[in-house]
């Protein structure tokens, strides 16, 4: 039995968590980020899952380095780096999300980058119009807003692109390029929330403004606190639609997360980071969670940085996942 008091309205078997670790960095250049679901796991997390809030887990013994997918040779395309790889990659993900997802269960995905995103949101998104008849809501707890096309970027690094390519907004035919991506994988604009942004690119301040997303920035959580922000940004979302959370950990200020391989100052306390967590849970709508970019390599020069920062991930997960403070 769950120890969570709410009652899950969209899962029919909310005891059971599938978990899917991507131990993927193939989205973005620095490497070490393929470590974190390894480093997650070893530092107790799924077993604080199992034992103290009582799920039953499937799909855990294993991390998928998913090594038979890279290509020998991977140039750029449409302005992206390692477009083949990340493409499927996440094609793969996708089928091992929707897997899980299908069966009604809840779905952890410990990344890896962001660009994991592609197929964890798209294979959460088909499970769910095919077991419920709903479109999925997304919550995109971030620095970055992550919603540049191949045009726009100006990395070509995908982990800034996940969210234009599920939202339909980036586009491709070629199914070694997201051509796979179909209707049934891709999410609405108007059922799409950012949370803690403060990087934000000029391209993507525009495809914001001209698509009528709505984003909370460290400006309104400043202006309204972590409280009224995260009820606007459920309000808007609607009591009647599953949410699929997607938690990038940079979006935690670098003092409690340094090991990332974007930080920006001036972000989250891991107080208000756990608090959307724990709000999310309470609605009863989550369906699905992703914590990414958890890199264990970077900071070192940051006494115990990585360790730390593996700890606030894990924070957040449990509360997303139903633990409270009593």
């Amino acid at each position: 039995m769950n120890t969570s008091m709410v009652k899950s309205k969209f899962l029919s078997h909310p005891e059971d968590l599938g978990v899917v670790a991507v131990g993927f960095s193939g989205g973005q250049c620095k490497p070490g980020v393929d470590a974190a679901p390894s480093a997650l796991i070893e530092s107790g997390l799924l077993t604080q899952l199992r034992d103290e809030l009582n799920y039953k887990l499937h799909g855990h013994d294993t991390v998928h380095s998913y090594t038979d997918l890279v290509p020998r040779e991977d140039p750029p395309f449409r302005n992206m780096k390692n477009p083949k790889a990340v493409s499927s990659v996440t094609q793969r993900l996708c089928d091992q999300v929707y897997e899980h997802a299908k069966e009604g269960r809840m779905v952890l995905t410990l990344g890896g980058d962001h660009s994991i995103a592609i197929g964890t949101i798209a294979g959460s998104a088909k499970a769910t119009r095919e077991r419920l008849g709903r479109e999925i809501a997304v919550i995109w707890v971030d620095a970055h807003a992550d919603i540049n096309t191949p045009e726009t970027s100006g990395s070509g690094n995908v982990h800034g692109m996940p969210v234009s390519f599920l939202t339909g907004l980036a586009k491709e035919e070629k199914p070694e390029y997201f051509g796979w991506l179909k209707p049934e994988h891709l999410i609405s604009v108007k059922k799409l929330v950012y949370i803690g942004l403060r990087d934000v690119d000029p391209g993507e301040k525009r495809i914001l403004r001209e698509n009528g997303i709505k984003a909370f920035s460290m400006f309104d959580i400043d202006r309204y606190g972590i409280g009224r922000v995260v009820e606007m940004a459920l309000a808007h979302i609607g009591a009647d639609t599953p949410i699929h959370l997607s938690f990038d950990v940079d979006a935690l200020d670098p003092m409690w997360a340094p090991s990332t391989g974007t930080p920006v100052r001036g972000g989250l306390t891991l107080r208000e980071g756990d608090y959307i967590c724990e709000s999310v849970h309470l609605t009863g709508s989550l369906v699905a969670v992703d914590l990414v970019e958890v890199n264990p390599s970077l900071a070192p020069e940051v006494e115990l940085g990585a360790h730390e920062t593996v700890r606030a991930g894990c924070s957040l997960v449990r509360c997303a996942l139903g633990e409270s403070l009593l």
